[in-house]
């Protein structure tokens, strides 16, 4: 069940500013919200990213950000 607005419904300056809050009030959620908020921001977190996924599946991935960037730093 989607609380909120369906990310579907949502233009993509309103789906990125959505996911930044999200990933903004993560931690404070997590250490402090009750197991009902902390379920919630979950499965929205879940519905936002899906969508964003779904529109951008080929988005920019940091090469510093896999495997072999990661053996790279570490050699």
């Amino acid at each position: 069940m989607t609380m909120g607005v369906d990310p579907r419904d949502l233009g993509d300056e309103d789906l990125l500013r959505e996911l930044r809050h999200l990933h903004e009030t993560r931690s404070e959620t997590f250490f402090h919200g009750s197991d009902d908020a902390l379920e919630r921001h979950t499965s929205r977190t879940q519905e936002l990213e899906g969508e964003y996924l779904a529109r951008y599946p080929d988005r920019q991935v940091d090469p510093e950000r896999l495997r072999e960037g990661a053996r790279q730093r570490s050699a």
